[in-house]
């Protein structure tokens, strides 16, 4: 890779990205007193990361050009360029060709403890948020929205008003059969979909009539391993590979049922092989077990034709989780069920006598939205957009830290940086340095897997809005690992932030 970009994002190339700038010659005024020990470089730091610390310069204020400030100051213009390229590289400030110098993001101002004595950090988001399982909440298609809740309930007979039927609004589910068939060649009719909240309340629903211990991808959730285990069932870790799940360690564990991401295995993103898709139904026909199939993402691919669902090798063996959460909004709370014959009416008496969670005028929108073609239409939208994201994160990387290799990238909303052995928490501790919000590979392993772990990232690029994605993946450059550069200083390990679906 060429050190040029390095070596600019260091220097912050002052002379490109502030000189350049539109009204960048006369910059802002800027009261510094270089006070202390030390050089006229280390007396500027030390003055502008107090200056940062305390408020005064507030996250996102521009700063004067560094000849500017030298000129101010009195000081050499390498001196003030000198001090600005160490900043940036700790942190405290951001430097981009055609918007100058700025205060960080993540440098937030202290804020006085109850006494008055000390200070500690205001707490604020993050910069930038790269947390996978969300998708880019300002995509949502309003206008479209609209248009099917007005038609939706213009045309709703009245008793949908009344108390809601826990099975869902048969409206909806004939949409979902006819979509669900089409696009993800699912079998099924309107009597055995279950409409619920999302895949978290529908797995809690299934756990009250599963027995005996539950077979569950070693990577994966611990989320999802939480609900099983909560409702009193073990769960026996299946170790993962470049083909999904390894079906064969199945007949071994002694499970009654298998928890499995087909389509795209979460979070390290492969597709489950045929042979091995193949060989799960087999295993549930011989010995009655029940596949759980979580199709979280499946309307997103990209470099390959869509995976069917499992489901359509036998519907009797296999309960079919779908949502909204990646497709629409995580704060529709819709999702799915499609269920074998012989377990509905248990299913129904487990959620009760009245639906509790899934709004009804929800319901009748989401319906019209599909009958109408436009989830079609939004999906289509949605796969070039987050296609295209993908492809500057895979691009953005190649250039600048092309010793990381990623994987899980042909579908969905996430890929893995795979690390170099002994480095993700140091990874995760430059991260939070930067204002960036990730999540490590580690605490995704279970917890009784054989599996040697992996240190690595997972990345989501669906969250950040157009606007704030390539800054998000300069970002993350910086806080990798590369061994021709010394990291990033920092101190104190960092607590991970779970994205759990829910």
């Amino acid at each position: 890779m060429d050190d040029s970009w390095v070596n600019s994002w260091r220097a912050g190339r002052p002379d490109r990205c502030e000189e350049g700038s539109a009204g960048s010659k006369s910059g802002s005024d800027l009261h510094l007193e270089l006070t202390g020990e030390g050089g006229a470089r280390v007396r500027l730091i030390r003055a502008l990361r107090e200056a940062i610390r305390s408020g005064r310069l507030a996250s996102g204020t521009r700063l004067p050009p560094y000849r500017a400030l030298a000129l101010d100051l009195g000081i050499a213009r390498n001196t003030a360029a000198a001090a600005y390229s160490e900043l940036i590289e700790e942190g405290w400030l951001i430097a981009r060709q055609g918007s100058g110098t700025h205060v960080a993001r993540r440098a937030v101002p202290l804020e006085p403890d109850r006494r008055g004595l000390s200070a500690r950090p205001a707490r604020r988001g993050p910069a930038y948020d790269l947390m996978p399982s969300s998708p880019d909440a300002s995509a949502f298609p309003r206008s479209s929205w609209i248009a099917s809740a007005r038609r939706a309930l213009a045309g709703a007979p009245s008793e949908a008003f009344g108390v809601g039927d826990p099975r869902g609004r048969p409206e909806l589910r004939r949409a979902l059969a006819e979509y669900l068939a089409r696009t993800r060649g699912v079998r099924s009719d309107p009597d055995r979909i279950v409409i619920c909240s999302g895949f978290a309340q529908g797995l809690r629903l299934v756990c009250q009539v599963l027995r005996g211990p539950v077979a569950v991808e070693s990577y994966g959730l611990d989320f999802h391993r939480s609900v099983l285990t909560d409702a009193g069932l073990a769960t026996v870790p299946l170790a993962v590979d470049a083909h999904g799940a390894r079906i064969e360690e199945l007949a071994a564990t002694g499970a009654r049922a298998v928890l499995l991401t087909p389509a795209h295995q979460y979070p390290t993103g492969g597709a489950l092989h045929p042979r091995r898709r193949t060989a799960v139904i087999d295993w549930a026909r011989t010995t009655g077990g029940l596949l759980l199939e979580d199709d979280y993402d499946g309307e997103f691919r990209y470099d390959r034709e869509p995976v069917g669902a499992v489901q359509g090798l036998d519907p009797d063996r296999v309960v079919y989780f779908g949502s909204t959460s990646k497709s629409l909004s995580p704060a529709l709370r819709l999702g799915w069920m499609v269920l074998p014959g012989r377990l509905v009416d248990d299913i129904v008496a487990a959620k009760g006598p009245r639906e509790l969670w899934s709004g009804v005028t929800d319901q009748l929108t989401l319906a019209d939205f599909i009958a109408s073609g436009a989830y079609d239409r939004h999906l289509r939208r949605m796969r070039r957009i987050y296609r295209r994201r993908r492809d500057m994160l895979t691009a953005v990387l190649a250039e600048r830290a092309p010793h990381i290799t990623v994987s899980g990238i042909a579908a969905g909303l996430h890929a893995v940086l795979e690390l170099p052995p002994g480095t993700e928490q140091a990874t995760l501790r430059a991260a939070r340095r930067l204002g960036i919000a990730l999540d490590g590979l580690g605490p995704y392993l279970h917890p009784g897997s054989t599996m040697p772990p992996r240190d690595g990232l997972v990345i989501g690029y669906g969250t950040p809005p157009e606007h704030a994605i390539t800054a998000a993946l300069e970002a993350l450059c910086l806080a990798l690992p590369d061994p021709r550069r010394p990291p990033l200083r920092s101190a104190g390990r960092i607590p991970q932030v779970r994205s759990g679906r829910k």
